[in-house]
């Protein structure tokens, strides 16, 4: 008993707190943590001088940030001695324990604890620094799952500092919060599933080292001794309880009459009035009995009812009578409580510190309301509340078979393993021990291990009453435990007295939630007294019921049985078939000024100038000056408009490229800058310069004319100039700095098309930052940019590749190629702001973040003057109802038409006969010049008239009286309806506050209720404590502010008149235009309190990059596009070097699959992308969009990809034959001049090779020949294009599976690099046929040799030397070039390879 009694002291744990009890009840998840070394001069010299014999261990607690409540109980680490001087300090112990609170704000703080002897030989303990250990990531249902090491920064302070109300979360970031440099403590952090099997041995929230000892696990194997890392479990024991009785002192009558007196006095001394003796009574007398192990109950305890010997005696047979007769007698007349079934335990296990705890608990009846006045309830005449009067626990001796038990009973305050208040003790007048023993009472039972069969007779003379023998019944497992559960009809113990079904108890009171204490209530109204439970206890068994017996729910069990037998299989790590791409690599080309020539070409070539306002020339700067950027001096800058230019000037050949290759003769240019819709230029003219000569390195080649409509052009005005006018009349308030800081770090990506084919041709980078003027008039910067084109192979090839290990695979490369080089002007040019700005455009950006219904409603008010000025009026026109209301005009124009019977057309004939008459009356009188016509109306006329007006005022008077409840309700909501316009982004969240009122003088819960998803609230305290942070909000935050009910919208409480801020975030992830959002707050009657009505215009938004992506129709495009190191990215956070922040992405198209994975520190990170293509030609584009804070607020990365769906032809051929096919061309509904153009005009060609004319409505053939130069798998673009619109026709993507030919011979030959003529060499080939035969020459280098003939003819069996020119090579090293000789249909007859060494 002393292990269990030591174990269970050291072992108290201080309960989450009470706020964390009402949130959903989730799975615990269990961790391992390892705490390695401790690195740094954490203790102060200081220290060390004072104090002798210094030594370290480390202290961990769990922590709260969001209630700044420590909970659990601390652990330490063991003693470490310290050096000198200070060096690391290895920890190397592991720390376990499992959790179900998982938050973000549930956190473990370590810290750092030095001890030594002070000069008077005392220990002094003093605190170094301590460190917050983040258990959770930032999605509160996934717990990290990062093994790799970590380093834990450390602060200066005790962590008593995080209780300072200062200290928000993230205290990390706090101001107060100071760091210990070069101090830092290496952990490892990660989940442990093999601690789930050990859940019952352990409570939640308990720190345990994996040195320690669990009871009930056995120890480990090996030297670690590390037994929570594997856990084995003991194996359990089954016991049997029998024959238990209750003895209470004096007397079972005297102790529940004192016990119901007391009672009636802590009632009326609470200040809840007088209570009647008589109206209180005793419904339920229950015992708990749960198996301990001096750290938590190992199952759930099992609750059954006991009743008084005496009430067994009457009804049972008088055999039974007679034994609790005799057993009376032999208790000096006690009554004692008598349990009258059998109870098993089959959690024992042979360990000391296992111990089976009883707990007797007291069901009372209590009166229904507060006041004692039961006319209050009127379903229920009283309650039950619950009182734990005496508890006891005893150690079993398992040596034993069986024996007959005896235990005293304890109460008072001491602890008990329930954590409850427990019903009082006499007072200790008595000096002997064994009275002092039997006062408090005591507990009596036979005790028997394995056997399920009764015992008929004890080991041990018996003196207490026998409960009655009956056929034993399985009794039930708890729900915690995996046997399989017995129906709920069965279980009951076997001999427990369930009445008519159910005990008085469970028909009155309802189960325990998880905030309800020991009192069973079966209403939410809070009674004045009782004991309570400690959440811990509530949270270890959620199942428990306020008062049952055994009849839990097992529904949760038969779940996890479920799930248990039908096991998950087990993924295994696989790398994804599909290569990442390295983002940036599109627009990782080189830039820099143009070459000294090259600008004198330029300068001659009359490119109009740039002028600033003035008209006097821009400041040119230099692209590879660096740029020191100021944001005040931009702020300051008095040119409050920017006029960006974009001049393209020229667009050059390198010289790396083949000769053989084409050239395009037109290009144009598409970007997006800034905010800017996406530009596309029109087709520019590329004109050779007669100075350029041989194309070199750097040369200038060609220049780019604008073409006019009829495809002319004018060589006299070079260039093409675009601007773009960024002023206060375009950017929003505030947004001045971010387009400062747009130029100052991101770059703007170009894409250059061919002009007539177009196919792109490539794409070049150029950085902005030299736009920053900086308080200069104007400046421009010329830049030469090389354009690279990207290709990738196909994914499906890779199955081929290189296999290096289970699941992985050789990435396949990405290939790049630079097509020329682009000379390209940027300048930015100041200009005074030409209109006054407006007020509102000034005010800081924090102050549109409140919206307040102050001033911002739709209805004025009843006055017709408005305040604060002169006497106007409003002046309004009346109009005709029925001009005004198309509703009342519809019925008007009915009613005139309806209902027309026989009378009615009778009069209708008499009336239009009378005014027939009356007319020519009238004419005849007007004729004759007498006044009488003009003065003389119908009288029939006006009579008729005045029916139809009588009539018509009628339904007016009707409807009106019908919709005036509707019209005045409509016109009332005005004045609770505000209006506002909100400014978004895409992707980017818009945060602000809606000041909500009660205006009513009683309290509502008020439900928030919003018609547009991308409108949301912000529950989240700490996202909304973050987003006010970042938009300089200083208003307080509420914890819990809102009631959440699953998918119901959002309620919150007001007190009458109160005034309260409401957070919202707008976040849209879809290209539109204009939004309108209505968010209505409605009162707990169901009426509205306030209308928000929301306009948001959404905004043009920022590109980072441009992806495009070729792809067969009908498919599935797969590709993963990997990260660069994620402080190289434009806008991420500040932090520490080896801290990854999480990468998270959204994409702007629902249908395709966007995600990220975190691989671990340090690793690389890929976005994967996975896109359904369309019918060719079609063209899908979305945004992918990557954020790397928690909340999603701000992109850090906005990426446009575009997907071009092609009809795909799958080609297999061998390198240097020619293989031919056909391809299908069906015309459109005019007749359309085309041409065909492709991408590898040496290796694909077709006929008709020129221009030629597709018939409306026709069928014609395309010839396609295919002669690869290389081996492999490659993409290869077949575009038609209608030569007098420029519009593309059809489109193809040709996939070529190409093989190497048999090399039949092999050659080497060393040459010099460098500028040369070339080498020539000669080789012989021998005719194998009979006859003469032609054969044709290729080669796969044709930019490195070259043939003296194409083709030759020899004849049969005879010899012919073919010649050779090689040209040099400005690289150094080797290089394969292979021969195709091939015959006349162009098959390959032999392949040689020539080796070529450069040096």
């Amino acid at each position: 008993m002393n292990d269990w009694h030591r174990i269970f002291t050291q072992n108290v744990l201080v309960p989450p707190h009470p706020q964390r009890a009402r949130q959903p009840l989730k799975e615990s998840t269990a961790f391992q943590c390892v705490l390695k070394w401790l690195d740094g001069p954490i203790i102060r010299q200081g220290v060390l001088e004072v104090l002798s014999e210094v030594e370290c261990h480390l202290r961990v607690s769990f922590f709260d940030v969001a209630y700044r409540h420590f909970f659990g109980r601390t652990w330490k680490t063991t003693v470490k001695p310290t050096k000198r001087p200070p060096s690391r300090i290895v920890f190397n112990e592991p720390l376990y324990f499992h959790t179900s609170l998982n938050h973000p704000h549930i956190v473990a703080v370590v810290e750092v604890v030095a001890e030594g002897k002070k000069r008077d030989g005392s220990l002094q303990t003093l605190s170094c620094g301590f460190g917050i250990l983040r258990i959770f990531s930032n999605h509160p249902d996934s717990p990290t799952s990062a093994s790799q090491d970590k380093r834990l920064r450390l602060y200066h302070g005790t962590p008593r500092a995080l209780l300072h109300p200062l200290l928000q979360d993230p205290a990390e970031q706090n101001k107060h919060m100071t760091l210990i440099e070069n101090c830092s403590l290496q952990y490892t952090l990660k989940p442990h599933p093999a601690l789930e099997p050990a859940f019952h041995l352990l409570p939640e929230n308990l720190l345990v080292s994996g040195l320690q000892q669990i009871p009930g696990l056995l120890p480990a194997h090996g030297e670690s001794g590390d037994a929570l890392r594997k856990p084995r479990l003991q194996k359990p024991i089954t016991g049997h309880l029998d024959d238990l009785f209750f003895t209470l002192y004096p007397s079972l009558e005297k102790f529940e009459e004192e016990l119901l007196e007391l009672h009636v006095q802590d009632h009326f001394q609470e200040g809840c009035g007088p209570l009647d003796g008589g109206a209180l009574e005793i419904l339920e007398r229950r015992l708990r009995v749960g198996v301990h192990n001096g750290l938590g109950f190992v199952q759930r305890p099992q609750v059954v009812v006991l009743v008084p010997e005496m009430d067994v005696a009457l009804t049972r047979s008088a055999s039974f009578s007679r034994k609790v007769v005799s057993s009376s007698k032999t208790s000096s007349g006690s009554q004692a409580l008598v349990l009258r079934s059998r109870l098993r335990l089959p959690e024992m296990v042979g360990h000391p510190a296992f111990a089976v705890v009883f707990q007797l608990e007291y069901v009372f009846s209590s009166p229904a309301g507060a006041d004692g006045n039961a006319a209050s309830v009127t379903s229920l005449s009283n309650l039950a509340c619950m009182h734990m009067v005496r508890w006891a626990v005893w150690n079993p001796l398992l040596e034993a078979d069986s024996g007959r038990v005896t235990l005293p009973l304890q109460g008072g305050v001491q602890p008990n393993p329930l954590h409850c208040l427990v019903y009082k003790v006499p007072s200790a007048s008595m000096s002997s021990e064994e009275v002092k023993q039997v006062e408090s009472g005591t507990i009596r039972f036979q005790f028997s291990l394995g056997s399920e069969k009764h015992l008929d007779a004890p080991a041990e003379p018996v003196s207490g009453p026998k409960a009655e023998r009956r056929p034993a019944r399985k009794p039930p497992t708890s729900p915690s435990s995996p046997p399989v559960p017995a129906p709920r009809g069965l279980a009951a113990p076997q001999n427990s007295p369930v009445g008519p079904g159910l005990s008085i108890s469970q028909l009155v009171a309802s189960p325990r939630s998880l905030t309800q204490h020991c009192l069973a209530r079966p209403t939410s109204q809070q009674l004045p007294h009782g004991s309570q439970t400690s959440p811990a206890q509530a949270q270890e068994f959620p199942l428990e019921g306020g008062i049952s017996h055994l009849e839990a729910d097992l529904s949760q069990t038969s779940l996890v049985l479920e799930t248990s037998i039908a096991e998950q299989l087990q993924e295994l790590p696989f790398t994804p078939l599909h290569a990442a791409i390295v983002a940036g690599t599109q627009t990782r080309s080189s830039a820099g000024q143009p070459s000294r020539a090259s600008m004198v070409l330029l300068q001659s070539s009359g490119f109009p100038e740039i002028l600033d306002a003035n008209k006097q020339p821009a400041e040119a700067v230099s692209p590879t000056d660096p740029v020191m950027f100021n944001p005040q001096k931009e702020e300051s800058d008095c040119l409050q408009s920017n006029e960006m230019v974009l001049q393209f000037l020229a667009f050059s050949r390198v010289a790396q490229d083949c000769r053989g290759t084409s050239w395009p003769k037109t290009v144009y240019f598409t970007f997006q800058f800034y905010r800017f819709p996406p530009t596309t230029t029109p087709r520019l003219q590329l004109v050779q310069l007669d100075e350029a000569g041989q194309p070199s390195s750097g040369a200038l080649t060609h220049i780019l004319v604008p073409v006019s409509r009829d495809g002319t052009f004018d060589a006299g005005s070079p260039g093409f100039q675009l601007r773009y006018m960024v002023g206060p009349g375009f950017l929003k308030p505030g947004e001045r700095r971010c387009f400062a800081r747009y130029l100052a770090v991101q770059t703007l990506q170009i894409d250059v098309w061919d002009g007539d084919s177009l196919l792109l041709i490539g794409s070049a980078a150029v950085q902005m930052k030299h736009l920053l003027r900086q308080g200069r008039p104007a400046v421009q910067a010329s830049h030469e940019l090389e354009v690279v084109a990207t290709e990738y192979e196909q994914d499906n090839m890779v199955v081929s590749g290189d296999m290096l290990g289970f699941g992985r695979i050789k990435p396949i490369g990405v290939h790049s190629v630079v097509k020329g080089r682009l000379h390209l002007t940027l300048a930015n040019v100041g200009h005074p702001c030409e209109q006054k700005v407006r007020d509102c455009s000034t005010l800081p950006p924090s102050r549109s973040r409140v919206i307040s219904n102050d001033g911002a409603s739709r209805f004025s008010g009843g006055s017709l003057l408005t305040s604060g000025s002169s006497r106007r009026k409003h002046v309004v026109q009346a109009q005709k109802l029925a001009d005004v209301d198309s509703e009342l005009a519809a019925m008007l124009l009915t009613h005139a038409r309806q209902g027309k019977g026989p009378q009615d057309i009778s009069c209708e004939s008499d009336a239009t006969r009378r005014r027939k008459l009356e007319r020519m009356r009238s004419v005849r009188l007007k004729e004759a010049g007498g006044e009488l016509g003009r003065r003389g109306t119908s009288v029939l006329a006006q009579q008729s008239v005045r029916t139809q007006h009588l009539r018509d005022l009628q339904v007016i008077a009707a409807y009106r009286e019908r919709t005036k409840a509707e019209s005045i309700a409509s016109l009332l909501s005005l004045a609770i309806t505000t209006e506002h316009t909100l400014h978004a982004t895409l992707g980017v969240a818009e945060f602000f506050e809606f000041v909500l009122k009660n205006p009513h003088n009683t309290q509502h819960t008020v439900t928030v209720e919003i018609d547009n998803p991308e409108l949301s609230v912000i529950v989240d305290s700490q996202e909304w404590r973050d987003f006010k942070g970042a938009a300089g909000l200083h208003s307080p935050v509420e914890e819990d502010m809102f009631h959440l009910r699953g998918t119901l919208a959002p309620q919150l409480y007001l007190r009458p008149h109160e005034t309260t801020h409401v957070p919202f975030k707008f976040q849209s992830f879809s290209a539109g235009q204009l939004a309108m959002v209505q968010v209505l707050f409605r009162a707990s009657g169901g009426k509205p309190i306030a209308v928000l009505c929301l306009t948001v215009e959404l905004q043009p938004h920022v590109v980072d990059q441009v992806f495009r992506f070729y792809h067969p129709e009908l498919s599935f495009l797969k590709k993963a596009i990997r990260l660069p190191p994620w402080h190289t990215l434009p806008g991420a956070p500040v932090g520490m070097l080896g801290e990854d922040p999480p990468v998270h992405v959204r994409c702007s198209d629902p249908n395709v699959i966007c995600e990220t994975q975190n691989v671990g520190p340090g690793e690389p990170r890929d976005i994967f992308l996975k896109v359904a293509s369309g019918p060719s030609p079609e063209i899908k584009d979305f945004f992918v969009i990557i954020y790397s804070d928690r909340w999603l607020a701000t992109p850090i990365q906005t990426w446009q990809v575009y997907l071009h769906s092609l009809q795909r032809v799958d080609v297999s051929c061998i390198a240097g034959q020619l293989t031919r096919l056909s391809l299908v061309l069906r015309g459109t509904q005019t007749v359309r001049k085309v041409r065909a153009f492709t991408s590898h005009p040496q290796e694909l060609k077709t006929d008709p090779k020129g221009v030629f004319v597709l018939p409306p409505r026709g069928v014609q053939d395309l010839h396609v020949g295919v002669r690869p130069l290389r081996a492999g798998s490659r993409f290869v673009h077949l575009n038609l294009v209608d030569v007098d619109c420029h519009q593309l026709v059809a489109s193809w993507l040709v996939c070529l599976s190409c093989r190497q030919p048999l090399i039949s011979k092999a050659f080497e030959i060393t040459l010099a690099a460098g500028e040369g003529k070339g080498v020539n060499k000669r080789i012989t080939y021998t005719n194998p046929y009979p006859s003469r035969r032609t054969f044709h020459l290729h080669s796969d280098h044709p930019e490195l040799l070259r043939f003296r003939e194409d083709s030759f003819q020899v004849g049969g069996g005879e010899t012919y030397t073919i010649g050779l020119q090689f040209v040099p090579s400005q690289r150094l090293g080797e290089e394969e070039i292979l021969i195709y000789i091939n015959d006349h249909e162009d098959k390959n007859e032999e392949a040689f390879c020539v080796k070529v060494i450069y040096q």
